[in-house]
């Protein structure tokens, strides 16, 4: 006879991962805007909207030129993307195009590129570093690795939804960069390539834990000792983790923290910005001034006044 279980299992989806959270709070939004042939020669450069642009070569090839280094080529299902808005330029040639030329009218000769352009979106960007560790260009080639097989996989339902062209298929597509840009960070953090930073720390299964703690209750009177309680750590092994792979110390995070929120709420929200200072743990609205200030480098009504076009 089988022992009867005293509680039922929890069905919910009640305990969100550190990256999901931060994710949601930071309001991740994409967009795809371009979907069309680039024939004869042309030249594109999207940087400059303070987003991050990213292009997918849908068939053919194209060239990517970035920086001081050598052109690289690009080939179908190819996705290459700036983390921080770094201007580039992409064409049909090998040889850098002169800056007159790019965003021209494209020539109507020659081999034919079908490419998808858009932009992943922090609208909420806040002050989380989540993507400093990332380089300045991510360029993922088309390969059948295991690491790889889930961009694939999403790369052709978004190429097929943009060829087939049925109802809903602009919102699809959108969900669709969306999910492909949670399925990059995750391979950039898998593939080893990075050492550090907030994003690697989220995947951190001790340092995440006190991440989650702190991003889904900022409020709370969180100390070393209770942080590293819920990382399963002494304080002094925890404390060294925190603070090497997220560059900050907790103490200093959970400050940086508690004013991105209070960022987000003063440009979301009525909230009176005493209440906000209650919320984001302080018990004077001036000691709460005084660390914002200290923190965003302006004062809340600044912030404010700004989210109101004043």
């Amino acid at each position: 006879m089988t022992e009867k279980k005293s509680e039922s299992q929890n069905i919910y989806l009640d305990d969100p991962d550190p990256l999901s959270l931060l994710l949601t709070r930071l309001a991740l939004s994409a967009e795809v805007y371009v979907d069309g042939n680039f024939c004869g020669t042309w030249a594109v450069d999207t940087a400059g909207s303070r987003r991050i642009p990213f292009h997918l070569i849908g068939s053919g090839e194209a060239w990517l030129h970035f920086g001081k280094e050598g052109p690289q080529r690009l080939v179908e299902k190819d996705i290459v993307l700036f983390p921080r808005d770094a201007h580039h330029i992409i064409s049909q040639s090998n040889e850098r195009p002169e800056e007159h030329q790019v965003n021209t009218p494209m020539s109507n000769d020659g081999a034919t590129t079908h490419m998808v352009c858009g932009f992943f979106e922090f609208k909420n960007a806040l002050v989380y570093p989540l993507l400093d560790a990332l380089p300045e260009v991510v360029v993922l080639r088309a390969d059948s690795s295991r690491q790889a097989r889930r961009i694939q996989w999403l790369i052709d339902l978004m190429l097929m939804e943009l060829r087939d062209a049925k109802p809903g298929s602009y919102a699809v597509v959108d969900q669709l960069a969306y999910l492909l840009f949670v399925e990059i960070l995750r391979q950039q953090v898998e593939s080893g390539s990075l050492a550090k930073g907030l994003l690697v720390a989220l995947f951190d299964v001790r340092v995440g834990r006190a991440l989650s703690a702190i991003h889904q209750n900022p409020e709370s009177s969180w100390t070393l000792a209770t942080l590293a309680d819920i990382s399963a750590m002494s304080r002094s092994n925890f404390a060294d983790r925190f603070s090497r792979l997220v560059g900050l110390t907790p103490m200093k995070y959970l400050t940086v923290a508690r004013m991105a929120e209070a960022s987000r709420l003063l440009t979301t929200t009525d909230m009176s910005t005493a209440s906000i200072a209650e919320i984001s743990g302080y018990e004077s609205e001036a000691a709460f001034r005084k660390a914002f200030k200290s923190t965003q480098g302006v004062t809340p009504g600044a912030i404010r006044a700004a989210s109101l076009g004043e």
